[in-house]
Parts: structure tokens; sequence; C-alpha cells
């Protein structure tokens, strides 16, 4: 199986560049068994039903893009924070950063400092920061949140990128699938006598990063720290063992999920790295349906999909919404996927 596979055109018009004025008014196409369906994302709550266990992503997408000058030549620097190694550590991405060596020093609106510790193979860099206060108070006044390289419009209200859930600082980058849900909406299925349990998985700007191998089997993906509560750990199980289905909100949901469940299917609370690559034919152990937006040609997030709904199927759904005018990526429509032969009444 190839990376090329996994390609479908994508008018450059259908990228969503801002997100509705109301979360849930966005569009879903429901996919299940090869059989495709045009509804609004409040239609979930018919696709739904009492026993299942809608599982969402509760990470907070940190404002983790700072701009600051280096302190020796008051040159101009960007720092894009990716991952928090210990209090004051985290591995970070410059631009430009090809002079940046080990030792160079950074200042951010005077109250933030950092020194570059060690330069990564990969060009990134580990730097620890110096200050007074707390530190996510300080990002709060001078970071920005990092939206997604394809979308190039400004964004005039930050938690617009956020969850209504989001709790758990740490991501790069926003879990989307989540966004479409209101409070409401979200109350509105509860009162259904559907479970709502919730992980956490910070995600990675790797998510972003195209697959360069031809052979997907030699792609190596991006490491991300998750963690399974207990309450979670028993609602699911509890779910599994009284045949309702695990509904996971998003990818990162499903990594989840997949990640910390033993091979047969018994979910423990859990928490630590996760590599986890799911592609044709990954044989799922614990999620039954996924609730999850458009994602880019020849990324390991459309392998995802399409090793739970089958990859010819997902390509004729892509398709399909390029045809419908669908609005795509992480401002844009859902799907609702249904794994090949599961039940759905």
């Amino acid at each position: 199986m190839t990376t090329e596979d996994f390609d479908y055109e994508l008018p450059e018009e259908l990228i969503a560049q801002e997100p509705l004025k109301c979360r849930s008014d966005s569009r879903l196409l429901v996919l299940r068994d090869g059989e495709i369906e045009h509804k609004t994302f409040k239609d979930i709550k018919n696709y739904l039903k009492k026993g299942d266990c809608l599982v969402l992503n509760d990470t907070r997408v940190m404002p983790a893009r700072l701009y600051g000058v280096k302190e020796e030549t008051g040159a101009a620097i960007e720092f894009l924070l990716l991952r928090r190694i210990d209090l004051n550590t985290w591995e970070v991405i410059l631009k430009p950063g090809k002079r940046a060596k080990k030792g160079a020093k950074f200042v951010f609106g005077d109250i933030l400092h950092a020194e570059i510790l060690e330069v990564l193979e990969d060009g990134n860099r580990i730097v620890r920061f110096t200050y007074e206060g707390v530190f996510e108070e300080i990002l709060d006044k001078l970071g920005e949140v990092p939206l997604p390289p394809y979308i190039t419009k400004k964004l005039d209200d930050k938690e617009r990128y956020q969850t209504v859930y989001s709790k758990e600082p740490g991501s790069a980058a926003a879990p989307t699938a989540g966004l479409h849900f209101t409070r409401e909406l979200l109350d509105e299925i509860r009162k259904m006598g559907v479970n709502i349990a919730y992980v956490t998985l910070h995600v990675g700007l790797g998510t972003f990063r195209p697959v360069k191998v031809s052979d997907v089997t030699k792609h190596v993906m991006h490491s991300e720290y998750y963690s399974v509560p207990k309450e979670t750990a028993d609602i699911v199980n509890k779910t599994k063992k009284e045949g309702g289905r695990v509904i996971a909100v998003g990818t990162t949901s499903v990594r989840t999920l997949e990640s910390a469940a033993d091979e047969n299917g018994y979910l423990p609370s859990k928490s630590g790295d996760t590599s986890i690559f799911i592609y044709p034919p990954y044989k799922f152990k614990v999620v039954d349906c996924l609730l999850t937006n458009f994602h880019l040609p020849k990324s390991t997030l459309i392998m995802l999909v399409s090793a739970l709904a089958g990859k010819d199927n997902i390509m004729k759904a892509y398709k399909e919404a390029v045809k419908e005018r669908y609005r795509f990526f992480s401002f844009g429509d859902a799907m609702f996927i249904c794994r090949k032969g599961e039940k759905h009444e």
C-alpha cells in the first residue's frame, strides 16, 4: 500500500479559512457500510443511542507561538513550543533558526528569556526559559495560538480554536472534530442516555506533516502524550460489556483508546507517550465509530479513517464531499464513520 493510494484532488477554495458563526451549523457526511448521507452536525443525535459512549479529547491548545528578539543583535525570532520536558525546559521550533546555536539567548516582551541548551538532529532546539511569576500566565500574555499552515486568515476569537470542553493545556493544535460541539448539544446528548467520557492527548505539529515515504509501512509517527483517567476506563469498559458502542470524537481520541487498550479490548487507566500509526488493515480493539473532520491528502489521518471504514469507501466519500462543496480541514465540516460491518440499529 502506497502513500499515493490516499491522495485526492481538493480545490483550494474548499479549505475553510474561518469557523462558522455557530459551531454546530456545520454539515455532516454520514458514511456507514459504504452508504453516504448528507446531514447537518446537529443531526448527530439521530445516530447516537442510549448506552453508547462518546469519548472526547479535553486537551487545550497552548498560545505556543512567541515573537521575540535575539539578545545580542536584536534580530527578530519566532518560537513555537512543541513539547514540555520539565518545568522550564521545552522543545521548540525556531524561525529563522539556522544560526541559532547552543548558548544563544533570546528575550520576549522583556519578561521572558530563553537560552538554547541543545540543537537536535531535526533542527528543533531544546531551550530553557527564565522568568518571574507563573509561566502559563506569561504565555497567555505574550503567546499566540498557532493555527495550521493552511489557514491564512487571522482568528478574531482565540476560543474558536478550542473545544468548549478543553481543560488540559498542552496541545500545539486543536482536536478539531470536537470544535463542532456546543455545550447545549452535549447536554442534549447526555439526556438521551449517551455516556460522555474524556481522554487527553496533546496534539503535536507532526499531525500536519505529510507522509514523505512511498511505502506507508515505512513511515515513522511522531510521539504524543496521552492519558486515560480511571473514570473514563470504567465507562468505556462498561459500555463494551453491555453492548453499547464506543464513539471516538476525533482521530486523537481513537489513537488514545487504541494505544491504551489491551489485545482483548479492555481499557485500563493509563498514561504515557504514543506513536501508534493506524492504517489498513488495522484491527480496532475499542472504537466502533468515529466523528472526524476531513483530512489532508496523503496524511496519516486519512489512513486512519480508511482503516476504520475501508479505503475505497473513504476515497468515495471524499470525492462526494468535494463534489458537494463541503468545507475541509480544521474549520471545515464533519464526518460520522462507522466501522465496516458495524451494526447500526
